[in-house]
């Protein structure tokens, strides 16, 4: 498995940006994704990327406005969330898996590790 640590959350108004980090350590992963959680509702999948850079897929609800992105150099991804709204409010989880060849990566199943979340508050 992978450890997982994410940073760079926090409260920000609607309209702005925040820049979330996912630090991983132990074997490189396959992909990385981002999932998240808001209160009563279940985890829904947001973003995920190949360790070579190349998108696997963003959820509808992001398209336009979120960007993830990989460091391998330094085992990080990174989610840019720009003009968010109050229902981005959410504990934001990165996820780490190996190649599967067969679950998709906008599934939980498709990953075997998991960081403990940050969380985004979008409100005025």
């Amino acid at each position: 498995q992978v450890q997982l640590v994410e940073s760079g959350g926090g409260l920000v108004q609607p309209g702005g940006s925040l820049r979330l980090s996912c630090a991983a350590s132990g074997r490189d992963p396959y992909a990385m994704g981002w999932f998240r959680q808001a209160p009563g509702k279940e985890r829904d999948f947001v973003a995920a990327i190949r360790r070579s850079g190349s998108i696997i897929a963003y959820a509808d609800f992001v398209k336009g406005r979120f960007t993830i992105s990989r460091d391998n150099a330094k085992n990080t991804a990174h989610l840019q969330m720009n003009s968010l709204k109050p229902e981005d409010t959410a504990v934001y989880y990165c996820a780490a898996g190996p190649y599967n060849g067969g679950i998709g990566y906008n599934d939980e199943r498709g990953y075997d590790s998991w960081g403990r979340g940050t969380q985004v508050t979008v409100s005025s």
